[in-house]
């Protein structure tokens, strides 16, 4: 399958597969792809907080592109094929897993809050925590038993996912710290890639200042979602310093917001 062909898809003539809070997914180009659109949406406490940030599509965009780069170059499989233009990306098509993979260093958010640890405490340990996908219901946090009771994934497939939650935080932990930032914790989706009768388990979603809470390692600054959530602002100054820091933008690079109408 030739997914570097170019091909010309009109904005008018896509199907829409599913839209979320953040993203948008159409039918790609090839049987197996998707077309996946960085919307400008923050949204925050399960949608109750809710905002257009300019700016911030365009950024998500080129950070999750880069790290999924790079844990393709490192064997972590993933749906990422490539970046299409500012606000889209080829990626292959996958069965998502209903659950949300948090990965936790450091103390913060609703660990601090529910166990009564001080935001900034290093844990003991890297810890996994899982949670339904179900904005119903808030995301409840969930069990490796409710996951095997209620069939969303199996045992081994449980496993296949910590696996690679734990080479990504090994990835991003090292990668971030080498930029001065701090990675607090993240937040991944699995899915299930059919290849023929294969399957196998790929990060699939995105990974970007919007899935991770990220600490300048000397002041303590927050530069990811948190800004949104507590009112901080400059939320696109913190993700455009990320972005460069991590070499993806210039340092006098203007962040572009609006990219190509057609796909190619």
């Amino acid at each position: 399958m030739d997914f570097l062909k170019p091909r010309l898809i009109p904005m008018t003539r896509r199907r829409k597969i599913y839209e979320g809070k953040a993203k948008t997914l159409y039918e790609g180009p090839e049987p197996g792809t998707l077309i996946q659109h960085f919307k400008d949406d923050a949204t925050a406490f399960n949608a109750q907080k809710h905002e257009i940030i300019d700016g911030k599509g365009v950024l998500n965009n080129r950070i999750s592109e880069y790290i999924f780069n790079n844990l393709n170059a490192i064997g972590v499989p993933t749906h990422f094929i490539r970046r299409l233009n500012m606000r889209e990306q080829l990626i292959r098509e996958v069965e998502i897993i209903p659950l949300e993979v948090v990965v936790r260093n450091v103390a913060a958010g609703s660990l601090s809050t529910k166990l009564g640890i001080e935001e900034g405490t290093q844990l003991p340990r890297s810890i996994i925590e899982f949670y339904y996908k179900k904005d119903e219901l808030n995301d409840p946090m969930v069990s490796e038993e409710h996951i095997t009771a209620f069939g969303w994934a199996t045992p081994q497939e449980i496993d296949d996912i910590m696996a690679l939650a734990i080479r990504v935080n090994d990835f991003l932990s090292g990668l971030f710290l080498g930029v001065g930032i701090r990675l607090i914790d993240f937040k991944i989706e699995c899915g299930r890639l059919w290849e023929g009768d294969m399957m196998r388990i790929v990060v699939a979603d995105e990974i970007s200042p919007d899935s991770c809470r990220l600490w300048d390692v000397k002041s303590n600054d927050k530069m990811d979602k948190d800004r949104f959530r507590k009112d901080m602002g400059g939320l696109v100054e913190a993700y455009t310093e990320v972005a460069r820091r991590l070499g993806i933008m210039k340092d006098d690079e203007p962040v572009r917001t609006s990219g190509p109408k057609l796909v190619q």
